[in-house]
């Protein structure tokens, strides 16, 4: 069969396979647009693939359905105390008004369907409008089976957060494998999946249960596909098409060359700049190098689309409060010789767990967000010295909940002892040399931590205090606060924790319709912004799991929307 001539023309051009631009392209697509979606890697998907999945939509469907209501006032005042002076009124209230109608649209029309994450409060539990649940979703999982060709044109799950190629989803599932040697139902999930998986990859080479990210995007392509949108991989934007001020497409790199594709509009959604050394130097804080944070998305998110954006006369907000959406993060050195990127998001909210400087000292709410940990950690730090830290906890605690990329019982440990990604020590002084921390100071740290943490208490930090908090934590855990045990039981591990990032916040200056707008204020004709692109509608901050998704889904719909010239919401 011969192979489909390359395409010149369309309405909507999107640029990124993430979940913005899949969003928006199958937007579009539904309300009769002609779309090609263009992506720079070989596979489809973006840094989405690689994450947690969860997207932030308040007053969503589900929670509806699950008798969760609430006003749009409750998520506005939550922000608006958030984010203060960064709080972007017109683009905040658009997101608001428009996520609940974006899942119901992929709901009712769409092979994207979702999971509740009901139980899930906001971040910050003493901010008012915080909620107790109802705020988040995750796509539901997908037989990859139903893809067809479209299978091997997918990102895979990242390596480091699955098992044998086997990822977890949050919830239920995730539960089940660290009560596996405690439960015998949890014993049994676990092996009828870890089984099915295993056929899978004898069967087809890959995971074919796909949960979390990879489940979005999946889902979103194969929406997609079936509404006629030309995907077009290793396909890179080299400069945008401009007439009289008007954007009218873009100029692509492809095996056979340059090409013109014109276009009545052009999304931006190329996944923001976390691989851009120039630019990580310019804005993020304490990386003079380019490199010193570890990113987690693929290295093709390199600031194509802000540069695109700027060549038009767009311009990138920088008096953000963070360009950078934070996560700790260590090294995982693999067998092969490759070093990959484990983010800590599960283990630190568990009871019998620290984190603690290179003085010994601990320096945050270790069960808090990611961003907060990561936040602390920068700024504890002293200028001229390595921003890092060391969680620290006891043999009980390994085998119990894992730490990092060395999974529990009945997991082998030796692998990463040999490997150098776990440090061990028979006392805490012996640990303490390993590391680099001061022997006296972590001594004393977890000495006066042990002292509270028989209580169940935590008077230095309030670990435990807030529904976030105690939902990072253990619930069948016996002692008062399940977020807090003391550290005890020999030996010792700890893992080195170094500044990363799920993604980059500083981005193109966008309105309510995500159209780009240049210095004057003033949108920039045909062109449009979303997800990393688009500067954080959260000025920089990270009030709860699934910022990054949720406006990243909607913006992209909301683009598409007006590209299409629907606005009022049914």
């Amino acid at each position: 069969m011969p192979a489909e001539p390359f395409p010149s023309d369309c309405d909507v051009l999107v640029i990124g396979s993430g979940a913005a631009g899949l969003a928006a392209a199958v937007t579009a697509a539904w309300h009769g647009q002609k779309v090609i979606l263009v992506e720079k890697d070989p596979v489809l998907g973006g840094a989405t693939a690689w994450s947690g999945g969860w997207a932030w939509v308040p007053r969503n469907p589900l929670a509806r359905r699950a008798g969760i209501i609430e006003d749009i006032e409750q998520p506005r005042t939550y922000l608006r105390h958030e984010l203060g002076s960064h709080y972007d009124a017109e683009r905040v209230d658009a997101f608001l008004e428009a996520c609940p109608h974006m899942v119901a649209f992929f709901e009712q029309h769409t092979a994207l369907q979702f999971a509740d994450g009901n139980g899930i409060p906001d971040m910050h539990g003493d901010t008012p409008g915080a909620a107790l649940g109802g705020h988040q979703v995750i796509a539901a999982p997908y037989d990859a089976r139903q893809l067809g060709a479209l299978l091997p044109r997918l990102r895979k799950t990242l390596r480091e957060t699955s098992f044998m190629g086997m990822p977890i989803m949050a919830g239920a599932d995730l539960a089940a494998f660290l009560n596996m040697t405690r439960s015998p139902r949890a014993l049994l999930h676990v092996g009828k999946r870890f089984a099915c998986h295993l056929y899978h990859l004898a069967r087809h080479g890959r995971a074919m249960h796909l949960v979390n990210g990879v489940a979005l995007v999946a889902r979103l392509a194969k929406s997609a596909d079936d509404l006629g949108v030309r995907m077009i991989e290793s396909t890179a934007a080299q400069g945008l098409l401009m007439e009289d001020g008007k954007v009218l497409g873009a100029l692509v790199a492809t095996a056979q060359g340059e090409r013109a594709i014109r276009a009545k509009a052009v999304v931006l959604a190329a996944g923001g700049f976390p691989n851009d050394t120039a630019r990580r130097r310019q804005l993020f804080p304490r990386d003079a190098s380019g490199h010193d944070n570890l990113a987690l998305p693929p290295q093709s998110c390199s600031g194509d689309g802000l540069r695109l954006g700027e060549s038009a006369g767009g311009v990138v907000a920088t008096d953000l409060k963070s360009p950078v959406a934070w996560a700790p993060v260590s090294k995982v050195p693999h067998r092969d010789g490759s070093v990959g990127h484990f983010p800590h998001i599960i283990e630190r909210g568990k009871p019998g767990i620290i984190g603690v400087l290179a003085n010994g000292k601990r320096f945050v709410n270790e069960a808090h967000g990611y961003y907060d940990y990561v936040s602390a950690m920068v700024a504890a730090v002293p200028q001229g010295q390595e921003v890092c830290s060391w969680l620290v906890c006891d043999h009980r605690f390994l085998r119990r909940y894992g730490l990092g990329h060395a999974r529990p019982a009945p997991l082998p440990v030796r692998p990463h002892l040999r490997s150098g990604y776990l440090k061990r020590g028979t006392t805490l002084a012996q640990l303490a040399q390993v590391c680099g921390i001061d022997p006296a100071g972590l001594a004393a740290t977890v000495a006066e931590f042990n002292q509270h943490a028989r209580q169940g208490q935590d008077p230095a930090f309030g670990r435990g205090s807030t529904p976030f908090n105690r939902k990072q934590g253990d619930p069948l855990h016996k002692g008062p606060n399940p977020c807090v045990a003391p550290i005890e039981h020999g030996p010792f591990y700890a893992v080195k924790v170094q500044p990363g990032c799920f993604g980059t916040f500083a981005g193109l200056r966008t309105d309510g319709h995500a159209r780009v707008l240049n210095d004057a204020g003033q949108p920039i004709s045909g062109l449009y912004a979303a997800g990393t692109d688009m500067a954080s509608v959260f000025g920089g901050w990270y009030p709860s799991g699934g910022i990054n998704l949720g406006p990243a889904l909607t913006f992209g719909y909301v683009a598409a929307r007006h590209i299409s010239g629907v606005t009022a919401y049914e």
